[in-house]
């Protein structure tokens, strides 16, 4: 009973918080210069951590500064936040997401490139827009896996979005998140989202869990120059999976 009232205590806040991001968006973000946006998105994703009970720990070295394309595994709807709290990137996201309530406002505020997953053709538009945005100096975010894991484990990488970081000469960052019971360190389960979890039973499970870890581990950049993308996903699914083994 205490855990269910702890929990929707921690849901009508991060209820709240959600609202004044959608509102700190709507209304504010239209005179801020870019990197103050990007730092109100970090702050946003920190204290909407804080209140889901989730602390952030940040292993490896965030990029300083673009550009650089940042792959990682992916596990969760948490996982965007919790890589935002470490460095603000922008993400490469399904094109539906745009069209949810408060959430589509959200992602797009932080800088979302949308990609149509069913349209096979639709990756080569979006790797012109990342090409041009890592040309620009961004730092873009992509889960080559293409969709959630149970985290026992790594999904193929998927190797198209790899052309943006060849095409504009940016370094290729890998990464891997992994979340975990606070008190003991083991991997916890409790925000995962995959094939038919249900995400709102999912973020009630991570609501009602015991204090948890974010452990977000950056790589050493990798540079993209004569590599070739399906030889090159191969090698960086083997960096990313060392990468998680090492997260602590």
């Amino acid at each position: 009973m205490l855990h269910s009232l702890k929990a929707g205590w921690r849901l009508l806040h991060a209820a709240s918080h959600a609202l004044s991001g959608w509102w700190t968006i709507r209304f504010t973000f239209p005179r801020l210069p870019q990197d103050e946006r990007n730092a109100r998105v970090q702050a946003w994703s920190q204290r909407m951590l804080q209140i889901m009970g989730v602390t952030l720990r940040v292993q490896g070295e965030p990029p300083a500064h673009g550009p650089a394309l940042l792959i990682c595994n992916h596990l969760s709807w948490l996982d965007i936040t919790a890589i935002h709290a470490a460095r603000h990137v922008r993400f490469v996201s399904k094109s539906d997401v745009k069209q949810w309530p408060v959430i589509g406002t959200l992602s797009t505020g932080s800088g979302t490139l949308y990609i149509e997953r069913e349209r096979r053709r639709d990756a080569m538009r979006v790797v012109h827009h990342m090409t041009e945005a890592l040309r620009g100096g961004d730092l873009i975010g992509v889960f080559p896996e293409g969709t959630t894991s149970d985290g026992r484990g790594l999904l193929p990488f998927h190797a198209n979005l790899l052309q943006a970081a060849i095409s504009s000469g940016a370094p290729v960052i890998p990464a891997a998140l992994r979340f975990a019971d606070a008190a003991t360190g083991e991997t916890s389960q409790a925000p995962r989202y995959i094939d038919d979890d249900n995400l709102l039973a999912s973020v009630w499970n991570t609501l009602r869990a015991p204090p948890l870890l974010a452990i977000v581990r950056f790589g050493e950049p990798q540079p993209s120059y004569s590599r070739e993308r399906r030889s090159w996903a191969h090698s960086l699914h083997e960096d990313v999976q060392q990468l998680r083994r090492d997260t602590h």
